[in-house]
């Protein structure tokens, strides 16, 4: 048999391969069947969204190392294309690949912003804060036209309700309009995703996301506007991220940031051989060192998912990650991001009414909902 063809990355795709996942039946392995030739590209994939109507809407976690309870997504995968997406295993549930898939098949929840406002309408529903963003970018490429994000903030905007945000995008800037007067009253924060200075480690890295500069960008114009705003210095990837730490702190405190945290490289299920693969596509000299060392914080293994180390790891050169982290925000004086979002204030939340004011004198019901046979 002929041997498999070498990986290589495609351009604009953190993904080097369309690896299957952890749910399919059917194995496939590429080979070289004589009929390509070295300098052959391989077909672009082509971004598409597909509309969901999902059945809800609000996602739930009673982890002890994540600061908020309640999180909402408006998209199933993203076009960011981070190799290191924690995310990508997700795909898998979908039939589809954690690889190219994850980052060229989206879908989008149109009807997220409707859900969101039944779920708060509920006489049983307790408010407290919601995270935009968590699984993946609520401000992705397609949110421009989409707008879907957008809607769920004026929600949340409308009925009073704290919110916390997190992108690597700058299109967060479009809704300023909404996140100012919302942390005014402390009930909207920030967090921009910082991984790196480096545009052309960004480039593979995350290639679709805003350039490292472009996110400073974002951080000042946030900052300004009176919207506190975080950094998340995550993944820090040792021996590719990890020498920027300080830097990319000063960096972050200089545009405005007013507190910081890290995480250091997860690779939870098929994130693993992706990002193996993606180390050997751009930094093969390296990818070996890389591994070691990730292996020295997770106890031998590539991953260990205990609530207790995942985010940090352990060991020596976990611990020296932690020490450079803790001096560097103190010589800078940024917060150490510990507290919950729950600080929020969530005292003057308005339950929303489920049908808009102009339909409920058509319906004869004061309270906003539809007749049984209206």
């Amino acid at each position: 048999m002929l041997p498999p063809r070498p990986l290589s990355a495609t351009k604009g795709r953190g993904a080097v391969s369309n690896l299957q996942g952890r749910y399919e039946v059917n194995g496939r392995e590429s080979f070289d069947d004589g009929w390509t030739h070295d300098d052959e590209q391989a077909p672009p994939f082509k971004t598409q969204v597909t509309d969901e109507f999902a059945k809800t809407i609000l996602s739930r976690n009673a982890s002890p190392d994540i600061p908020f309870d309640v999180s909402l997504n408006p998209y199933r995968g993203c076009e960011h294309g981070c190799i290191y997406c924690f995310a990508r295993p997700t795909h898998s549930y979908l039939g589809l690949s954690p690889g190219l898939d994850f980052e060229s098949r989206l879908f989008a929840k149109v009807n997220a912003a409707d859900l969101l406002r039944r779920e708060l309408a509920k006489p049983s529903y307790v408010p407290q804060s919601i995270a935009i963003g968590v699984n993946t970018d609520a401000y992705q490429p397609c949110e421009r036209e989409l707008r879907i994000t957008r809607r769920v903030l004026e929600v949340l905007h409308d009925c009073e309700h704290p919110v916390a945000m997190i992108s690597k995008s700058s299109l967060m800037e479009r809704d300023i309009d909404l996140l100012a007067p919302m942390a005014a009253k402390n009930q909207a924060i920030a967090a921009i995703t910082l991984t790196t200075l480096d545009p052309a480690i960004s480039r593979t890295l995350e290639p679709r996301a805003a350039a490292p500069a472009r996110r400073l960008r974002t951080i000042r114009t946030l900052a300004e506007a009176g919207i506190p705003v975080r950094v998340s210095v995550a993944p820090v990837i040792p021996f590719v991220t990890e020498p920027e730490l300080e830097r990319v702190l000063e960096a972050a405190r200089d545009a405005g940031a007013v507190s910081a945290h890290y995480v250091v490289l997860r690779l939870p299920w098929e994130v693993n051989p992706l990002f193996q693969q993606w180390l050997e596509a751009h930094f093969p000299e390296r990818a070996q060192r890389v591994m070691n060392r990730v292996r020295d914080m997770r106890g031998g293994k590539d991953y260990d998912s205990d609530f207790s180390k995942r985010m940090h790891g352990e060991g020596v050169w976990a611990d020296l990650i932690r020490q450079r982290f803790v001096k560097a925000c103190e010589r800078l004086g940024m917060g150490l991001q510990g507290s919950r979002f729950g600080q929020l204030d969530a005292s003057r939340f308005r339950r929303p009414q489920v049908v808009p004011p102009a339909k409920v004198k058509q319906c004869g019901n004061a309270t906003g909902q539809l007749d049984l046979f209206s």
